[in-house]
């Protein structure tokens, strides 16, 4: 397929859309070269089954790109050539370098076949409130965006999140708000919306009530300890019209530190999809293989029974995985009033996505001169996911020793 053409059939398909599961549309797979006629004719064909992301009326495929860990623009170019469309970065994934990798890709595709969402963070935050201190203001926040456009070559993103805010004040948090609807006004940016990894439920609650928030991108996995809680809240705020954005599908990739158990990826995927709720999600595969693997999905959307098993393995054996719920539980068990999660996050992103750069800046906000596990003889939290937190929290304080030219 020509570039025109291949361009033209991608404008065509954002423009018109099709019916969720009764019409899918059916795009070629990844040509690695130019196929001859005949194979053409034989090789299959891609069901892509897309979903409306609410009030913004973009239609999109229900398995969309997670670029964060991925640094091979080939990939995203496959990406996008096999029919997915929404690519998602942020302000600071690999310090910048992954919306510059993007920017360097998209400049080949026509602006209305892709859609592009970034994500810039609110900052200082109180880390033991989960809030926005009085230091917090609307400028660096606009100044970075203005950095992420010019890494991207945009004039615009589709959409831009408010980045992962863990509280409802935090969520209707002023200063931003107003600076996000004056960049919509403005036209740098079509639709707003906010990311959060912890106390979900309350997050998408305030971005219903805010009547600002175009879309919602959240953790949302079968390994959540309160999925009917989250199911409640998605479907509250897919009723108010708010896209649906899953990320964390996949649970943390990992059933154990060693990699030797790896969780159903597909399985995974397909959990987070039997909510219709759930618009479109961002897998973060780093392969080839991944990436057909994560767009089977769309083939049948249904669990088989051994699906259902695999995501069953965990309970089974006794092994609790990578993936922090970020409940918090742990925080009022700590003498220290140590932030756990933040390392439990880092620790999956170190074992789980084996993105080291991720997993240290993470922690780069953490005073790390000294670690209070250290001083501990027995750990006093009880984790509801089982995990050993002083164990864990010891292993990943290692990284602040790596040096960074070694994680680039």
């Amino acid at each position: 397929m020509r570039k025109h053409e291949m361009g033209r059939d991608r404008r065509q398909f954002l423009k018109t859309g099709v019916a969720c599961l009764a019409g899918a549309t059916f795009f070629p797979p990844v040509l690695q070269e130019e196929p001859s006629p005949k194979s053409q004719e034989t090789k299959k064909e891609r069901k892509i089954v897309t979903r409306t992301l609410g009030k913004t009326g973009l239609r999109l495929p229900v398995v969309s790109m997670g670029v964060m860990n991925s640094d091979n623009p080939n990939l995203v170019k496959a990406a996008l050539d096999a029919g997915i469309v929404l690519l998602d970065t942020a302000h600071g994934y690999q310090r910048g370098r992954n919306e510059e990798m993007i920017g360097g890709i998209i400049k080949d595709y026509p602006r209305d076949s892709y859609v592009i969402a970034t994500k810039v963070p609110g900052e200082p935050t109180d880390r033991k409130t989960g809030l926005f201190t009085e230091e917090a203001k609307a400028e660096p926040f606009l100044e970075k965006f203005e950095i992420s456009l010019k890494r991207l070559g945009l004039e615009y993103v589709d959409i831009l999140y408010l980045h992962s805010v863990v509280r409802r004040e935090a969520t209707l948090y002023e200063p931003y708000m107003t600076a996000m609807e004056n960049l919509k006004k403005e036209g740098k940016v079509r639709f707003i919306g906010v990311s959060t990894h912890r106390n979900e439920p309350e997050v998408i609650q305030a971005a219903i009530d805010s009547k600002v928030y175009d879309v919602v991108l959240t953790a949302y996995n079968f390994k959540q300890p309160h999925v009917e809680e989250m199911k409640k809240a998605i479907a509250q705020a897919a009723k108010a019209g708010l896209g649906i954005v899953a990320m964390k599908t996949q649970a943390g990739v990992y059933w154990d530190r060693e990699r030797q158990h790896q969780i159903n990826m597909k399985a995974a995927l397909k959990w987070a999809l039997q909510d219709e709720n759930v618009h479109t999600t961002i897998p973060g595969f780093t392969t080839f293989d991944q990436m057909e693997l994560d767009l089977t999905v769309m083939e049948d959307l249904s669990l088989t029974p051994q699906e259902k098993k695999d995501l069953q393995l965990g309970m089974k054996t006794g092994m609790n995985g990578l993936y922090c719920h970020q409940c918090e539980t742990c925080l009022s068990q700590c003498p220290e009033i140590f932030d756990i999660p933040a390392f439990m996050r880092s620790y999956m992103y170190a074992y789980g996505y084996k993105n080291l750069a991720a997993a240290k800046e993470s922690l780069e906000c953490m005073d790390m001169s000294e670690i209070p596990c250290e001083l501990c003889d027995t750990c006093s939290v009880r984790c509801p996911a089982g995990f050993h937190v002083r164990q864990r929290i010891l292993d990943i304080a290692r990284i602040q020793n790596v040096p960074e030219d070694l994680l680039v």
